[in-house]
């Protein structure tokens, strides 16, 4: 009847509507090959990483992440203990997790 022809009417237009978005993911172009370091794995680059991407370490966000996202760039994770007034309770989470981040140059984007 008319509603199982409306239901059809609904798939088939969701359906086409999926179609039309697949084509434009497959077309992004990931030119950060380190991408996987920005929060997608249990390593977090210390130099290209927002602060999102250290919620998956307990006690880091928002304060400890905001140290290291207001103070880079870094040469080295041990850079990190350099930073003027940090509190010793973050540099004991930078300690904690230190061997979780790493450092590649700085991405100007």
């Amino acid at each position: 009847g008319w509603l199982n022809a409306r239901r059809q009417q609904v798939a088939s237009a969701a359906g086409a509507a999926a179609l039309a978005v697949a084509p434009a993911a497959g077309l992004a172009i990931v030119d950060y090959d380190a991408v996987k370091y920005l929060g997608g794995t249990d390593k977090v680059d210390l130099n290209n990483a927002n602060v999102q991407a250290y919620r998956q370490f307990p006690g880091m966000y928002p304060t400890a992440a905001g140290w290291i996202a207001t103070h880079g760039p870094y040469k080295q994770v041990s850079d990190l203990y350099e930073i003027k007034g940090v509190p010793e309770n973050v540099k004991g989470l930078f300690k904690k997790y230190e061997a979780q981040f790493v450092v590649l140059p700085a991405n100007e984007a």
